[in-house]
């Protein structure tokens, strides 16, 4: 099957996702800067969460370079990373209503960890598909920095019925462990001569 179908449906669920949360920061009743104080919280949790929805974005678009079809299994593999990523603007907007307390954060860790393990998933189908010697298996390797995240979003979860700020700061860790595209994707692109 042609990927591009796969591609242009990601692309609009993931603006949608983006759409849905700004959605939640609502505008104060008063006008002055002193109103928006009780949106801090929210737009902290709105930041952190158009960051991570953007880095998919990003590598879901690096890896989809490096593949030529895809299979049914790809298409519903997809779908359970985007089913996860669609819950990303209920539990952002829980987590700053209520100020980063220990079950909305809880909750934020596992939504985030399920779309970890969606991705897994989705790549590796990938690979199944294009073989242990394409392209898109020798860029991503052992793909340490997907398992670590994982493991750093179940300790996020656990941590934060003791404290919930230090479980936002591991999600953030893993954000800017992401923030930039895989380097080994970018750099097989650029000698195959792609964009």
């Amino acid at each position: 099957m042609n990927k591009g179908r796969l591609e242009a449906f990601s692309d609009g669920v993931f603006a949608i996702i983006i759409t849905i949360m700004v959605l939640e920061l609502h505008v104060p009743e008063g006008s002055t800067f002193g109103d928006l104080k009780p949106l801090i919280p929210k737009f902290i949790s709105y930041a952190l969460s158009f960051t991570y929805v953007a880095i998919y974005w990003n590598n879901h678009h690096h890896m989809f370079q490096l593949v030529k079809h895809v299979n049914g299994k790809v298409l519903w593999r997809n779908m359970f990373l985007l089913f996860c990523l669609s819950l990303v603007p209920f539990v952002t907007a829980w987590m700053g209503e209520n100020h980063f307390s220990a079950s909305p954060t809880a909750l934020y860790g596992i939504v985030l960890a399920m779309a970890g393990i969606a991705y897994y998933f989705l790549i590796h189908s990938l690979i199944k598909l294009h073989g242990e010697d394409s392209l898109l298996a020798t860029s991503i390797g052992d793909d340490f920095k997907g398992k670590i995240s994982v493991v750093i979003y179940v300790v996020g979860i656990l941590i934060s019925f003791y404290n919930s700020w230090i479980s936002f700061g591991l999600y953030c860790c893993v954000a800017v462990m992401w923030f930039i595209p895989d380097k080994r994707i970018e750099k097989r692109l650029m000698a195959k001569g792609e964009e």
